[in-house]
């Protein structure tokens, strides 16, 4: 009787990596750059989020740690002291008010004025549009403190000094919005508005509901932008308010600069601390479509 010896079957389909061992070299790398790379953006996360550390950990240190040299990083004594000055040597409610209304105003009005002016360079032809879209564009290069003693005669001689209209109205508009949304107004089908007007839609009714729906990522961006740079300004509300009250958080902070120019730091990173709370917690809430704007901005010009 014949005995039959069994033959281990080959697999089917050999990893050319484990019979091959330089086959092995290109994971090997792979999984170092990897490593690297995840090392390296560590570092900049680090970097990015140590000023923001700073100042949290300076509002929390008493004066002595704060002027104690060589300096620390972690307080050795945590106080609540700085917080305490800032609400009972400022109308600290107040100037977070005025912030609000200011940085809100502002980015209402330039959300409104900006798509509009944006539409109709994106969406209309008519004659001029290339040049006033240049003409718009240059102005960008105009320094803001170039056209500051101007505004602030012809805010003066309406009467509008330490009224919200006098920090509202001239920065209602903006060239970078409408160049930035125009961006995104453009990469719309033109087939929409076209089927809108066979319907017997006008400019109007196309702008509000055909296009606004479809950039809503856009706006929420401009939005984010325009809010932040009007919340942190320090220039702007300091010429045109003369009075405290009508002050905000920014140019609140610079009157606690004592005599000599002493500078009490921790309470000056304790205003801070309390001051990008609000920008923070806007930008968590819209964070997502901010990304996504991001991302397709440019795609169509």
């Amino acid at each position: 009787m014949t005995t039959l010896t069994p033959v281990a079957a080959e697999p089917a389909n050999p990893d050319p990596a484990l019979a091959d061992r330089p086959g092995r070299r290109p994971r090997r790398r792979m999984r170092t750059g990897t490593f690297v790379s995840f090392l390296a953006m560590l570092a900049v996360t680090a970097l990015v989020l140590l000023p923001i550390a700073i100042i949290v950990l300076t509002a929390f240190k008493p004066t002595a740690e704060v002027n104690a040299y060589p300096p620390t990083l972690v307080p050795d004594h945590w106080t609540l002291d700085n917080m305490r000055r800032i609400v009972t040597e400022l109308p600290f409610s107040r100037l977070v008010l005025n912030s609000f209304v200011f940085a809100g105003g502002v980015t209402a009005c330039a959300l409104v004025f900006d798509s509009l002016a944006a539409y109709a360079l994106a969406r209309i032809d008519f004659r001029g549009r290339n040049v006033l879209l240049i003409a718009i564009i240059a102005t960008l290069m105009i320094p803001f403190q170039a056209t500051l003693v101007p505004v602030y005669q012809l805010v003066s001689d309406l009467g509008w000094v330490n009224t919200f209209p006098g920090l509202i109205a001239p920065r209602a508009a903006d060239a970078f919005g409408i160049f930035f949304l125009r961006q995104f107004f453009l990469a719309l089908p033109r087939d929409l508005d076209s089927a809108a007007r066979i319907d017997g839609a006008g400019e109007f009714r196309i702008f509000r509901s055909i296009v606004l729906p479809n950039v809503v990522p856009a706006l929420l961006t401009l939005g984010i932008f325009t809010f932040v740079n009007n919340w942190n300004d320090l220039l702007w509300p300091l010429v045109f308010t003369t009075e405290q009250e009508m002050g905000t958080i920014t140019s609140g902070l610079s009157l606690l600069t004592g005599p000599g120019g002493i500078i009490p730091y921790g309470v000056m990173m304790a205003g801070s601390l309390i001051a990008i709370l609000p920008l923070a917690v806007a930008f968590l809430l819209v964070q997502r479509r901010f990304i996504e704007s991001v991302a397709t901005t440019g795609l169509k010009g």
